[in-house]
């Protein structure tokens, strides 16, 4: 496969891929435009802009024209992969499993603290020159339900876990014995799980069952006060519901790193809303986060190039990598 063709669809160079000289013929698309005259000429399909729909335009219909065999998305999340087109070709999807887990758990872990120990009113008021006294929430002890299984998930429920926080997995499979977390349940013990829960963590990917789960009843099944956090994707929450519920007061804060139009618009209501804070898609990235990214591609570029099984798999069908068995 030493004659194969990569095609990288972004604006920004990917780094590394200079590995492949000699190795392969490598193609830049920056824009959809690009994509759809290139897509037929190549082997494998490097997704390195997964902000970007250009693909669902680019990639052949049901005629099943040529297309590349093999797509990595840069990303953890798949879902603007997952069109009928695609789906249903014999392409094999990967992603970037294994990359983003741990920061992410860790800025979940610094939004905790600085939820419960009112951090953005302490700067508030240092802005304000005002002195004033108060007592902050303790984190270990309190419960939190995360919402996600899959690793992201579980990274933040090991985190939190380090911090003394009750942590309640959810998933979409109910296991009864589980190695790190003794039981996982399923979304069907939400109703159970939510009232007792200060910490709700929503880490799950988008999938017609999960799009919208969050909103004006499950948010209502919180206890008063309880807090919010989204670093999964950003349809799984109904914005403007949240929103409400943080203006009613029951909700006592809540944060969001992604959202169902990214970027968020400078009009949108969710920059004012109350107790809510708003990041930029940031949470899993850290410095040197895209070397980490083309490493594992370059990884799994070899793999592919020696015909041995591809790492990080997505199943179509279920729309994310599924757990070893």
């Amino acid at each position: 496969m030493t004659d194969s063709t990569l095609l990288v669809l972004g604006g920004e160079p990917a780094p590394r891929l200079d590995r492949l000289a000699g190795r392969a013929r490598v193609l830049h698309a920056p824009d959809a435009g690009a994509l759809a005259r290139l897509l037929p000429s190549a082997d494998a399909l490097l997704v390195w802009d997964f902000t970007s729909d250009a693909l669902r335009e680019a990639w052949p219909g049901a005629d099943g024209g040529p297309h590349p065999r093999w797509v990595h998305t840069a990303s953890a999340g798949v879902d603007r992969l997952l069109f009928p087109a695609l789906t249903s070709s014999d392409a094999v999807i990967t992603n970037a499993r294994g990359i983003f887990e741990q920061p992410i758990a860790e800025y979940v872990a610094g939004l905790v603290l600085a939820m419960a120990k009112d951090f953005p009113g302490t700067w508030e008021l240092q802005r304000r020159r005002e002195w004033r006294h108060r007592e902050t929430m303790r984190v270990a002890g309190s419960r939190a339900v995360v919402v996600g299984s899959g690793p992201i998930g579980r990274a933040v429920g090991r985190t939190l876990a380090a911090l003394g926080v009750v942590v309640d997995l959810v998933g979409r499979t109910a296991r009864e014995s589980d190695p790190e977390f003794g039981r996982v349940y399923d979304n069907l013990a939400l109703p159970e799980l939510l009232p007792a829960a200060h910490w709700v963590i929503s880490a799950a990917p988008l999938t017609e069952d999960t799009r919208g789960m969050f909103g004006t009843g499950t948010f209502a099944l919180m206890r008063p006060g309880a807090r919010f956090v989204n670093v999964g994707r950003g349809p799984l929450v109904v914005e403007s519901e949240l929103a409400e519920s943080l203006a009613e007061g029951h909700l006592a804060g809540a944060a969001l790193d992604v959202f169902e139009e990214e970027p968020l618009a400078p009009g949108s209501p969710l920059w004012d809303a109350p107790g809510l804070l708003v990041s930029p898609h940031m949470s899993g990235d850290t410095v040197g986060w895209r070397d980490a990214l083309a490493e594992q591609f370059m990884d799994n570029f070899d793999r592919w190039v020696a015909g041995k099984p591809l790492e990080n798999v997505v199943d179509k069908e279920l729309g994310y990598v599924p757990a070893p068995s």
